[in-house]
């Protein structure tokens, strides 16, 4: 319960979880980053040099010094990003670029620098001088700065120079284009409009005649001048409003009387306000209350009872006869805004006619004259801005484009930026690299440290194991791996819920993950502790230990299964005394039926009661079934899977087929572990050796077999593992 609270604790990584993940990967991570930085230094050496050269100009919109009310025109002309952006795009444009190309007479030069002698085309050129520009605003000002590039710092020098002044021109010359030809086009239509109002003003005086109007007619600006407006307006306005109300009181009226009276209580005050109603309604609900608490302590038929019945029935019919006369209100009010309505609509038609009749006659002279009117406002219009626009021609004016800064050659070249390139390759070698590493990491899904083993497979670590293990037979007692497979031993006695169950083997997922040498020395341990040991070679497929004794192959347990020697003749002595080994002997065609038979159960019963443990080596589990076989004939099984070898879910797999066959699964083996490269792994071994021989450096090693002193033991062996 305590682990299933706190696995999501486990799942939130660490800091030292990326310094972890950044030490394995070292490799990976130093070799991007020396790639990285090496291309980065090899281009940035081999890149062609460049020079630049800056000019400065301030931009200003087209205005004279003065304006047409006498204010000086170049105060209050405010900060516009707008307007310096589209210049930006005007720099950079066919026109001012041809003039810079023609006054360099770049396409004969450029042609023999980069052409092979040949003149290069005008749209080349222009694209070539656009690509060496770099164009900025400084921040809050009209000021831009024109940065030329070259190969040569007096052609950069020259070339911005040229940009600048070519610019320069450019503007002054299409404002004198633009003002010149708007002149012209205002003075022509001014011509025309003049014409045009003769020809509107002789025809405007025909229609007077022909139509007598009279004076007091003519001199009216519109037909609509003649007309009653003020009483029209105000009789439409009250017509609208008066409909509008008959309109809201007509169609409450009829929708209230589709309702029943028991609805009409809950529309009606809502809908209507009527006091009264309002006051017999709540009257009525607190006698109703009080009926409804008069029923809990008494029968109908008590006085108080009925005389609060007879309450309700009353205020009940109030409220109905309240509802009809409201109703009937109602109807009434509808009626008289009918009439009303009626009323004002016959005024407001006979209002209309009179008007209508007496516009009618004069609608074609005053459509007339509203003509003239417009089109002499509009000749007054162009006559006004042809004037300005003269006037506005005539006034002294600020320089459209000043040149602040004119640019001069620099001989410090600018590109490439040596220092700058190769420390930029430097960090992006570190981000990549460290990038690549945790892609690296997050693609390998094989087992990396406890927490993924626990967590994944719900099964506790019970040893870690460090790399480059050899026999603890043959390094001592004293080795210092010794006490990895002592904390193994620990966890596992701790681990056993009958101290009967002594027969175990150890398995693994894949080949090569170190079990045939855990489950050796986890034998040569226990039997160093005084105990009587066997270690089986189970492992038809494969067998190793033989190997790891230098010992024959030729008679062992499968000659004892096949009834060709006895159990004293496959077992084999070591040199520690206590621990026995019997090899797996000749290999059959087949090993399904030789370890699933009633003699292998036999043989194992019988080994339970001569050795005080009895250890299975196994061949790997997935793939092959002997190793499921053996699970589900032995007392416990222990899984050892290699640090970093194989994916998580063929672990997990593993387990479920030695749980789906009835094994005994004690807990895992993390085998193999990098010390060297993951330092957090140091706790669960290395630091155990160290403190318990730092303890006892100064006294008699303990031999094996022998027991320590009580208070040694009691802090080496007595150590209780955490599951």
């Amino acid at each position: 319960m305590d682990q299933m609270k706190n696995s999501p604790q486990e799942a939130r990584l660490h800091f030292l979880d990326y310094w972890r993940i950044i030490r394995i990967r070292k490799t990976v991570i130093l070799a991007v980053f020396l790639l990285v930085v090496i291309t980065a230094t090899v281009v940035t050496l081999m890149y062609p040099e460049s020079y630049a050269a800056t000019a400065s100009i301030q931009v200003d919109q087209e205005r004279p010094d003065i304006n047409m009310n006498g204010i000086q025109g170049n105060i209050g002309s405010g900060y516009d990003a707008y307007f310096l952006l589209t210049e930006f795009q005007t720099i950079q444009s066919q026109p001012v670029l041809s003039r810079v190309s023609e006054k360099m007479d770049l396409k004969k030069v450029w042609g023999k620098k980069y052409n092979n002698g040949q003149d290069m085309t005008e749209s080349d050129v222009e694209q070539m001088i656009k690509s060496r520009l770099d164009l900025q605003n400084v921040r809050n000002t009209k000021f831009i700065n024109i940065k030329a590039y070259s190969d040569s710092a007096d052609e950069a020098a020259r070339l911005a120079n040229e940009v600048a002044e070519c610019y320069q021109s450019y503007r002054s010359d299409e404002y004198k284009n633009l003002k010149s030809g708007g002149i012209t086009s205002l003075t022509q239509q001014l011509q025309d409009q003049d014409a045009k109002i003769a020809t509107l003003q002789s025809n405007l005086d025909y229609l007077r005649i022909k139509l007598n109007i009279n004076d007091a007619v003519a001199n009216a600006n519109s037909a609509a001048e003649l007309m009653t407006a003020s009483r029209l307006k105000e009789l439409s306005s009250l017509k609208v409003q008066k409909e509008a109300e008959y309109n809201q009181q007509k169609t409450l009226l009829d929708k209230l009387k589709t309702l029943d009276h028991a609805d009409l209580r809950k529309a009606l005050p809502i809908a209507y306000t009527d006091n009264q109603l309002n006051e017999l309604l709540s009257e009525y609900d607190l006698a109703q209350q009080a009926l409804i608490k008069l029923k809990i302590d008494y029968t109908p038929d008590h006085p108080k009872y009925q005389s609060a019945q007879e309450l309700v029935n009353d205020l009940d019919k109030k409220i109905n006869d309240r509802l009809d006369g409201v109703l009937i209100g109602l109807d009434a009010k509808v009626a008289t805004a009918k009439s009303y309505l009626d009323t004002l609509t016959d005024d407001f038609k006979q209002a209309e006619d009179n008007d209508i009749e007496m516009a009618t006659k004069s609608a074609p002279y005053f459509m007339a004259k509203e003509e003239l009117n417009r089109a002499k406002l509009w000749r007054e219009t162009l006559s006004l801005k042809t004037e300005q626009e003269r006037t506005d021609v005539n006034l002294p004016r600020a320089r459209m484009v000043t040149v602040m800064n004119k640019a001069i050659p620099e001989y410090k070249a600018v590109r490439p930026n040596k220092p700058l390139n190769i420390a930029l390759g430097v960090v992006f070698g570190l981000i990549v690299g460290v990038g690549l590493a945790f892609f690296i990491e997050y693609l390998d899904t094989s087992v990396k440290t406890i927490d993924d083993v626990e967590r994944t497979l719900g099964a506790p670590v019970l040893g870690v194991i460090p790399q480059n293990i050899g026999l603890i037979m043959n390094e001592g007692a004293e080795s210092p791996h010794a006490e990895a497979y002592r904390v193994l031993r620990t966890n596992i006695l701790f681990s056993r819920k009958d101290d009967k169950l002594n027969t175990v083997v150890v398995v693994s997922a894949g080949a090569g993950e170190g079990k045939s040498t855990t489950a050796f020395n986890l034998a040569t341990i226990f039997a160093q502790n005084g105990a009587r040991v066997l270690v089986v070679d189970s492992d038809l497929r494969r067998p190793t230990l033989h190997k790891m004794l230098d010992v024959t192959n030729s008679i062992g347990l499968t000659n004892y299964l096949l009834k060709q020697n006895t159990l004293d003749e496959v077992i084999q002595t070591t040199k520690v005394p206590t621990l026995h080994m019997m090899a797996s002997g000749k290999l059959p065609s087949s090993s399904i039926g030789i370890l699933s038979s009633t003699q292998m159960r036999a043989l194992i019963a019988e080994l339970k009661g001569r050795y005080d443990y009895v250890f299975f080596d196994s061949p790997p589990i997935m793939g092959v079934s002997d190793a499921s076989i053996l699970a589900s004939e032995v007392d416990m099984t222990l899984q050892v899977i290699q640090y970093r070898r194989y994916p998580q879910p063929m672990n997990i797999r593993a387990k479920q087929m030695i749980e789906k066959v009835g094994g005994n699964l004690l807990g895992i083996v993390l085998n193999n572990i990098n010390m060297s490269q993951d330092e957090s792994y140091y706790y669960y071994s290395g630091y155990y050796h160290d403190y318990y021989y730092s303890k006892n450096a100064d006294s008699e090693p303990v031999k094996p077999g022998e027991e320590a002193p009580a208070g040694e033991s009691a802090k080496g062996e007595g150590i209780k593992s955490k599951y």
